[in-house]
């Protein structure tokens, strides 16, 4: 059993007498004065990277050893740092709320949106209080970065010169659409830009009561949200359980590495940019994929607000008023010229949370969601720990998960599907998906759901579990759990086109081989166009003979007449398809549709007749995080699959992008199966490459297998990476020079030292060497 409180298991006493020896030994000189901090950290950082091993692959992803869980930490994000740090640094200046300061005056309300929730100062205080082996590993993280930036001069951060170990509780979970983001960024810029809307004394125009009470924003569209299989030994070959990880997501959003310890830490997986764990992975005997769930675990209260004669604000709460709570929160931003500017606002909340926009009838909405850094971070560390099903369900105890549905499998063949465990219960009488009455304490939430009382599933009978972003009624087949059984906020969305498609084809399989596994991943089948164009085909049919759009169409209405509904690089059809778009309620609208694709597809492409492939493709140009180049002239790679709102699993939303061409910055990116026994096995592939530098080798050399489908072998244990490793070096280390724990901080003439790696000539192998060593050192080169 895991004990997640247990602080002997990370041997933080030996770690320090490790660094104070560090500090000594690196540091003797005239006085006997006290280390200053910067000698400290050195000393610190250097006593890590001693203990860490980084191997790459033939792909260039990292396998990080460490001696204990901390230096796993430690070199699993400076590798992550090394890989590409303006994502790293990206990820933390959205969570901390300090994206303006490089983006500028744009991103303010973006930045106050998120210090609504995450205030710098409770983060640091969450930290002083968190269980001892965790503030060891958040110390490990803020030393991985900070010793990456040390050890490279030329990289210049944005913003963020020194990471704070507290930093790491702003970004506890690696979705691809936090919480926080659900809400409206719009109508949030509404209310906090506009006096009138703060003040019940003053009445705002109605210009600014629209956009304060519009819709709340979409849900993410279908090509953002992931598929996750889990196939119980009982339908497989090998009876060996399998899993299936693929992740929609915006492309290069998470790194590919494999991070262990000699204390027993031993996973493999995608981390989502710069954080201490993996997200979505497995390690030697269970695995999990997480999909954003539809459940309605985030609520908007409706507050009714009356202001005193003397100003104050106040919000009705059964028979009582409440003061509002306010708070003054303060926005750096960059300016034009460069220079730092702040704007400060003065906040709002409730009980219920903060306060986010403002409704036609005057009420203020506060925004309720799970805000529990400290235990979610736990979660998610301890999760990849978890050696079977008993022990994951132990760690979701924490119930610090609440966006992401899993699918699991291990080794002693369990399956399960699990929701959200981070679920409020509610009063079922209210439709939590509309604002409700904060003034009501009924709608209040009463505690959470325990983990039996929800819609998940352990091994059904069925054999299989599946999610892909639809409601849970139909994870396991037969043993799907029953929607009237539940309060209606499990659910949100409803079913999808991926979700129908992957009954289709788990329902009565009993034969599933690692590979059959994989061709469900990438089956070409289409639904939504299965049903939506035998209508178009009848419309064209009941056209007179002679009538000129019925001449005109023939050709088009032939090819669709004869799709078999599957896409490829080679198919005409799903470029017409596709093009159309299923659009149109009547026979006429659904014609004329069609008449527009083919003009469309004559003006791009010359000619109607275009094969999919040709249209369809994927590129990678530079490492730009929003908006990245794409070019008609440049190479570029054939994808045969298309968007999940048409029922593909693989999912390759393109679109023009002021190009004739269809390009992608979402959909696949990871994709690996996983088969769990008294050997695990897996193979894997990612969108694109794992380096985000252009020059590198990796930075898109797994672009075609990506496109083909082709996953390759992953290397999990050493015998599996023996022969595939390009570089074997400790963190900003050259190998060749063997600095070690041994050697580093010795001084000319004394044993041990290595005066090819005193590279400054200073006598003494410190701080300065280790950066010129890697700053001479890139993948796949020699050491100096």
């Amino acid at each position: 059993m895991i004990d997640r409180h247990d602080p002997s298991r990370l041997p933080w006493r030996l770690f320090g007498r490790v660094a104070a020896a560090m500090a000594v030994t690196l540091f003797v000189g005239a006085a006997p004065a006290a280390p200053t901090p910067q000698a400290l950290d050195h000393a610190r950082w250097l006593a890590h990277a001693s203990q860490v091993t980084i191997k790459r692959d033939d792909k260039g992803i990292a396998h990080v050893h460490g001696k204990t869980d901390a230096n796993a930490v430690f070199g699993m994000v400076y590798a992550q740092a090394e890989d590409d740090f303006s994502r790293v640094e990206r990820n933390y200046l959205v969570t901390l709320g300090r994206l303006a300061e490089a983006e500028g005056e744009g991103a303010i309300f973006q930045d106050l949106r998120y210090r609504l929730f995450l205030d710098p100062e409770e983060l640091k205080a969450m930290y002083a209080a968190s269980p001892a082996w965790l503030r060891t590993l958040m110390d490990a993280w803020a030393d991985g970065l900070n010793y990456y930036l040390a050890t490279h001069p030329e990289v210049r951060p944005r913003v963020i010169t020194r990471f704070e170990p507290w930093m790491a509780l702003s970004f506890t979970e690696g979705s691809i659409g936090p919480d926080i983001e659900r809400a409206s960024l719009a109508q949030l810029t509404t209310f906090y830009s506009n006096p009138a809307l703060m003040s019940s004394s003053q009445k705002p125009d109605a210009e600014a009561l629209a956009l304060a009470a519009a819709a709340p924003e979409p849900m993410a569209d279908p090509d953002r949200g992931s598929n996750g299989i889990a196939i119980a030994p009982s339908r497989t070959v090998a009876g060996r359980a399998l899993l299936l990880i693929n992740p929609h997501t915006s492309f290069y959003f998470r790194s590919l590495l494999h991070m262990s310890s000699d204390e027993g830490w031993n996973v493999y997986g995608a981390a989502t940019w710069g954080q201490p764990f993996i997200y979505q992975g497995f390690n030697a005997t269970a695995g999990w994929m997480h999909t954003s769930s539809t459940v309605d675990n985030v609520d908007e209260f409706a507050e009714t607000i009356v202001t005193g004669s003397n100003g104050s604000l106040s919000y009705r709460y059964g028979n009582e008023l409440r003061p509002v709570a306010t708070k003054m929160i303060t926005i750096s931003y960059r300016t034009a010229s460069g220079t730092l500017a702040q704007r400060t606002f003065k906040t709002y909340a409730t009980h219920h949370g903060p306060i986010i926009r403002q409704l036609a009838d005057g009420r203020w909405i506060a925004f309720a969601l799970m805000n529990k850094p400290v235990e979610a971070l736990q979660q998610s560390i301890l999760r990849t720990k978890a050696r079977n099903l008993a022990e994951y369900q132990q760690v979701a105890e924490l119930k610090a998960n609440s966006s992401n549905d899993t699918l699991y499998a291990d080794a002693e063949g369990n399956i399960a599907f699990l929701m959200p465990q981070f679920m409020p219960v509610r009063n079922n009488q209210f439709d939590y998906a509309q604002p409700v009455d904060g003034s009501n304490p009924a709608t209040d939430w009463q505690g959470l759901h325990t983990l039996t009382s929800m819609p998940s599933v352990l091994n059904p009978s069925s054999g299989w579990a599946f999610n892909s972003n639809n409601w849970p009624w139909t994870c396991c087949g037969v043993d799907s759990p029953n929607a009237a059984n539940y309060p209606r906020y499990f659910d949100r969305t409803g079913e999808n086109e991926r979700g129908i498609h992957a009954v289709q084809l788990l329902t009565g399989r009993s034969n599933f081989t690692p590979e059959g596994l994989r061709d469900v991943a990438y089956d070409t089948y289409l639904t939504a166009f299965a049903r939506l164009v035998p209508p178009l085909v009848a419309a064209w049919d009941a056209l007179p003979q002679g009538d000129a759009q019925k001449a005109r169409l023939a050709g088009p209405i032939g090819v669709l007449r004869s799709w078999d509904y599957r896409w490829g690089v080679d198919s005409v059809a799903t470029s017409l398809a596709v093009f159309w778009g299923g659009t149109g309620n009547t026979d006429a609208a659904r014609l004329t549709a069609l008449d527009t694709a083919v003009a469309r597809l004559t003006t791009d492409f010359g000619r109607w007749q275009v094969p999919w492939g040709e249209i369809n493709r994927m590129q990678r140009l530079d490492d730009a995080i929003t908006n990245p180049t794409f070019d008609d002239t440049k190479p570029s790679i054939p994808v045969p699959f298309v968007s999940a709102t048409w029922g593909s699993l693989a999912s390759y939303p393109g679109s023009r992008r002021n190009t004739a061409r269809f390009y992608a910055t979402s959909g696949n990116t990871f994709v690996a199966v996983v088969e769990f026994g008294p050997t695990l096995r897996a193979w894997a592939v990612r969108e694109g490459g794992n380096s985000g530098d252009p020059a590198s080798p990796h930075f898109f050399d797994q672009a075609q297998d990506y496109a083909n489908g082709n996953l390759r072998p992953v290397y999990f244990y050493p015998s599996d990476l023996a022969g595939h490793v390009e570089r074997t070096y400790q963190p900003g280390v050259c190998a060749d020079l063997k600095v070690t724990s041994s050697s580093v901080g010795r001084r000319s003439g004394q044993a041990g030292f290595n005066a090819a790696a005193d590279l400054d000539g200073n006598g003494v192998i410190d701080i300065r060497d280790i950066a010129t060593i890697s700053r001479l050192v890139t993948p796949g080169t020699a050491c100096p």
